[in-house]
Formats: structure tokens, C-alpha cells, sequence
């Protein structure tokens, strides 16, 4: 190993913020930049996310996308200053990777897909000089302030002038982030805040008959509404996908962090699920208390309410007998089903992570105040967002802040 190693910028973790952290450092003239990856290959939660479509960012206003960062607006605010919505649109463009928006304001690539758009990126790093380096495993440093790698059999030590560290929350970790970093920094003292699920479902404690009947229904078009902490009512509309073990889906993720809060807080969450929202009350009443005739419950449901099969199922979760034959009840329990969520699902199964290394851990460029030299950058850190785009940009422009701080420090070691 030659005196090089002594401006050598080594990356650990190979998803989108580590993979913009190297992008950026070298735009900022940093000429040695490795990345290490724990897989054999990089990103690929971002290639599973691509089977999806691939939403990269939200085309909605800035002021709005902030919001979405709650609590840490602040700081999240400040690196989409530097790497917002247009400068992802901008990147994928320069990747030869037009986008568009959807009709829900979400922005896409045109073919939909994340593999092109991965090929292109590492293509043109390794174009650039990053080296890479799968099926290394972080194991911390060493006494002499080496990184330290697992590779095979192999106990590797590798010196760096300036590390940024992406290394993921704990969400998916067949796909790579499994949260072993958190003992290694808590040991140096870095403040951590608790690993929880984020944008995950949540279980319900379902009858039998509807786990074995109507696992994996969707629910739609629904609504939720959830009264908050300081009694201001929340209500969405969208969808959601019945589990065995209860609830998930795009509507339940934008609830998931309150919903979260609240069950830690009070031991459980009740919401309350409109399962006719085009539809008002009063119309549902008188409809739904027209003659039955010979027709039966199910086939009433069907053509005066547009219930049925999973619906319905959720009906008779909630209503005995007699309710179900008293039409006031009925309307009133389609409009308003109460649904008690009792734990969020395991954070292995959620699509990302709140908590992680605590943002006053970090100074403004994101070197962590314990660790001179050390950068940290993207679900790693304790932030979260809703799907829809927001994990993906901001993650990448805190990979962006990163990559660049990491460049300029650097820079002032050499001088």
C-alpha cells in the first residue's frame, strides 16, 4: 500500500446514498473513492423497488415535499436545498434516463424500470475511477483506526483518510442493511436512536375464517380516518391489502409513523376504515333499508352498498347477527368500521426504518462530531418519509452532502 491510501474516500454501503456519496465526492475532486458493499452486487433494494415502476422523487411543490420529512423538516430541508426533486430528474436525465409524471404527481422513469438506470450509474462511476468491492462485510475499526472488512475467510484492514458510511436502516435485510452497524457506533459514542419499522402494516387480531379466506384481498377504494394524540382528525383515502396477520399497503404506510407512536404510547391504535367513501351516509341508510325481499344479506350488500366479498368479510368481523340485520347499524358501520391495531409488523418486513444515528449526532455536512472524518448518509440516519418518492431523494441528497463534505475534508488533510 502506497502513501495514496492516505487520501483514500472509502464508502461503505452501496445503495443509492452511498452510490451518489462516491458521485459526488468526485465532482468535488476526490480521485481515490472505494465502495464497499456487504452483497454481491450493489443496490439492490433499489432494484426491488424498481419492480414497482421506480418512482424516483414527488413533482408536488417544495414547501409541501418538506413537510413530508416531519419532524426533521429542518435539516432534511437543507439538503434538498443542495439536491432536491429537479436535481434527481437532472441526474436520471444525464444518465440518458428521461422521466415523467404520474397522475398522482409521483415522477417515474419513462420505461418504468430501475435496472437500465443502475447499469448506466455504476458504468459511469467505474468511468471515473470508483473501485468496487462486493461481499465485504463492515466490521468496525481496528486499534490502530483501520477499517475493518470480513470477506470470505478473509479479516481485511483498510486505512481511509475519510469514510462516509450508508449503510442502511434494518428494513429488508436479505437485501443487504441489517442494522449491525448500531452497536459499533453506539460504542464510540455515537447517539442512536431506536431501529423501528416505517411504512409497514400492522396486525389485527383476525377471525379464522377471514386469515384463511381473504388473505391478500385488496381493500378499495377506502378510506381511514385516525384521530391524533391532540384529538385533530386525520382522514385519507386509497387502498389497502388484507394479511394474515392484519393490514398493509400505500394508505396504511402514510399512517405508519403516528399509528406507530400511538401503540407505543397507549398500547394499540383504533381506526376507523370508510369502506363505501363514494358514498355518504344518508344515501347508504336509505338504500340499505329497502325491503329485503328473498335476496340475501350478501346479495342486499352487493346491489345497495357495493359490499362484498372482503368487505363484507370485515363487516362480519365487527357486527354479530342482529347488527348485521339493522340497517342503521349496518350504514353506520360501513361508514365507520373500527379496527384496533395492536403492533406494527417486524421491522424485517418493513419497506424502510425510522431512528438510526441522531441528526445532532451529525454537524451540518454530516461528519458525526465523535468521529472526524466519519460521514453518514441515508436510512441510516433518524429520519423518515412516507412512499412516493421521498426516501429515495432524500437519501440520496444526504449521500450528495456527504460525498461532497467528505471531498473537502480530504482536500484540508492534504493541505
Amino acid at each position: 500500500m502506497d502513501g495514496n491510501l492516505n487520501r483514500e474516500l472509502v464508502i461503505i454501503g452501496g445503495g443509492p446514498a452511498g452510490l451518489m456519496a462516491a458521485e459526488s465526492a468526485l465532482a468535488n475532486g476526490a480521485s481515490h473513492v472505494s465502495v464497499y458493499e456487504r452483497m454481491g452486487s450493489v443496490a439492490r433494494k433499489f432494484l426491488i423497488a424498481g419492480k414497482g415502476g421506480l418512482n424516483l422523487t414527488h413533482s408536488e411543490p417544495m414547501p409541501q415535499f418538506i413537510q413530508r420529512y416531519l419532524p426533521q423538516t429542518r435539516s432534511i430541508g437543507h439538503w434538498l436545498r443542495d439536491f432536491g426533486p429537479d436535481a434527481v430528474r437532472a441526474w436520471a436525465a444525464g444518465l440518458g434516463v428521461e422521466t415523467f409524471v404520474g397522475s398522482s404527481g409521483r415522477v417515474f422513469p419513462h420505461d418504468l424500470k430501475a435496472a437500465p438506470l443502475l447499469r448506466a450509474w455504476v458504468r459511469r462511476l467505474r468511468a471515473h475511477g470508483v473501485r468496487f468491492h462486493v461481499n465485504h462485510e463492515w466490521l468496525g475499526w481496528d486499534e490502530s483506526g483501520r477499517l475493518r472488512f470480513s470477506h470470505g475467510d478473509d479479516d481485511l484492514r483498510i486505512a481511509s483518510d475519510a469514510t462516509v458510511l450508508a449503510l442502511g436502516g434494518a428494513s429488508w435485510p436479505v437485501l443487504g442493511s441489517n442494522g449491525a452497524w448500531v452497536s459499533i457506533l453506539a460504542d464510540r459514542g455515537v447517539t442512536i436512536t431506536p431501529l423501528q419499522a416505517a411504512n409497514c402494516g400492522f396486525d389485527v387480531a383476525w377471525s379464522e375464517h377471514l386469515k384463511s379466506r381473504f388473505a391478500g384481498a385488496p381493500i378499495k377504494p377506502v378510506a381511514i380516518t385516525w384521530t391524533e394524540q391532540a384529538g385533530t382528525q386525520v382522514h385519507r383515502q386509497g387502498e389497502f391489502v388484507l394479511t394474515e396477520t392484519g393490514i398493509e399497503g400505500s394508505l396504511v404506510y402514510a399512517l405508519s409513523a403516528p399509528l406507530r407512536e400511538a401503540i407505543a404510547r397507549e398500547g394499540s391504535a383504533e381506526i376507523f376504515v370508510d369502506l363505501a367513501p363514494l358514498r355518504d351516509h344518508a344515501r347508504l341508510l336509505r338504500d340499505l333499508s329497502r325491503p329485503r325481499g328473498k335476496h340475501s344479506l350478501a346479495k342486499h350488500l352487493h346491489r345497495h352498498a357495493g359490499i362484498d366479498g372482503a368487505k363484507s368479510a370485515l363487516l362480519h368481523e365487527v357486527l354479530d347477527r342482529d347488527s348485521l340485520q339493522d340497517p342503521a347499524r349496518l350504514a353506520a358501520t360501513i361508514k365507520a368500521l373500527p379496527l384496533r391495531l395492536v403492533r406494527p409488523r417486524p421491522i424485517g418486513e418493513a419497506i424502510s426504518t425510522a431512528g438510526g444515528v441522531a441528526l445532532d449526532a451529525c454537524d451540518d455536512r454530516l461528519m458525526l462530531h465523535k468521529l472526524p472524518g466519519v460521514f453518514c448518509a441515508g436510512e441510516m440516519l433518524d429520519w423518515e418519509a412516507p412512499t412516493g418518492g421521498y426516501l429515495l431523494t432524500a437519501s440520496m441528497a444526504s449521500g450528495f452532502i456527504a460525498g461532497k463534505a467528505a471531498a473537502r475534508h480530504l482536500q484540508h488533510r492534504k493541505t
